[in-house]
């Protein structure tokens, strides 16, 4: 496809109008054609603390409309280089977790059968189980990028086993993940035992705690991590939590001493070259950042994990 979306331009029309769609791309209802669909998965009934991650995708779409299409810092040119669209929110069952992480996994299935990337916005992180579920079934066991403050691999919580934190134990246990070529980057803050990350190491985790990473470049990190996974297909899953409250307040468990904001994009940039067959960013809380700015900063992280995927050029 010759024509490619682009997102309406601030001169073209008023930032604070036109479609509350991610960067007001066009909104798709076929998945024909796309390379990428952009999703939202308003939930936040996985979560364990404060809520409000339903509100997560109105929100961050509302602020991405003041992103403009070309990267300054890398020339990466995503909307010259493929078919990008948003695809609205999936249809969740706000009363029923187990539902909606059915809903999700179905949609999924669906979505993938298009040759497409998906990337959507959440949402707490236990969207993540049901997607990871629909990837491996497409593309076997994946490699994963996890950026968060908790590792979320408790065996359960309150009696639940799948909840926003433990994700990465079912999906280790179910088989969905590589575990050598998974990458805890950012865990941080207190635990119940000195074995909470340990356990997840004995696995085959790769983990790179906060407090190793301070005023620290992430760019040998992430060209690192890119070196390791090779061709393999990767998922990259962004808590932003994994950013330091300072940076972003709205989320639903916050932990001092975490990400910069540099590094943050320092890590994604790092990150071009691997075999991205889809992405999420989860646990923007809205009414926990009246200011916006935790949102402004997930459309922003939202947009360069855009930039880093397969087949972008640089201008």
């Amino acid at each position: 496809m010759s024509d490619f979306n682009q997102p309406i331009g601030g001169n073209d029309l008023a930032r604070f109008s036109g479609p509350n769609t991610f960067m007001r791309l066009p909104q798709a209802q076929a998945l024909g054609g796309l390379d990428v669909a952009i999703l939202g998965v308003p939930m936040d009934i996985g979560t364990s603390w404060r809520s409000g991650t339903r509100f997560g995708p109105k929100q961050i779409r509302a602020e991405s409309a003041m992103i403009r299409p070309y990267n300054m810092s890398t020339g990466a040119a995503p909307f010259d280089s493929l078919q990008i669209a948003d695809i609205g929110d999936l249809a969740i069952n706000t009363f029923s977790l187990a539902d909606s992480l059915r809903i999700i996994k179905e949609s999924y299935d669906a979505i993938l059968t298009h040759d497409v990337i998906p990337v959507a916005m959440g949402g707490d992180h236990s969207i993540t189980l049901p997607i990871l579920r629909a990837i491996a079934a497409k593309h076997g066991p994946v490699a994963l990028v996890h950026v968060d403050a908790h590792a979320d691999v408790n065996d359960e919580m309150f009696g639940e086993r799948e909840t926003h934190g433990t994700v990465f134990r079912r999906a280790y246990e179910e088989g969905l993940i590589q575990p050598d070529k998974t990458y805890q980057i950012g865990i941080r803050g207190s635990g119940y035992a000195a074995t909470d990350f340990t356990e997840a190491q004995g696995w085959g985790f790769q983990h790179f705690p906060a407090w190793e990473l301070w005023h620290r470049s992430l760019k040998p990190l992430g060209e690192e991590i890119r070196r390791d996974i090779g061709d393999r297909p990767v998922y990259v899953t962004y808590d932003i939590d994994s950013l330091d409250p300072a940076y972003a307040p709205g989320t639903g468990t916050p932990e001092i001493g975490g990400l910069t904001t540099p590094q943050a994009l320092e890590l994604i940039h790092a990150l071009k070259g691997l075999n991205i067959v889809g992405c999420d960013l989860v646990e923007v809380s809205p009414p926990y950042d009246t200011s916006g700015n935790t949102a402004l900063t997930a459309a922003n992280l939202l947009y360069e994990l855009l930039c880093v995927l397969p087949g972008v050029r640089a201008r």
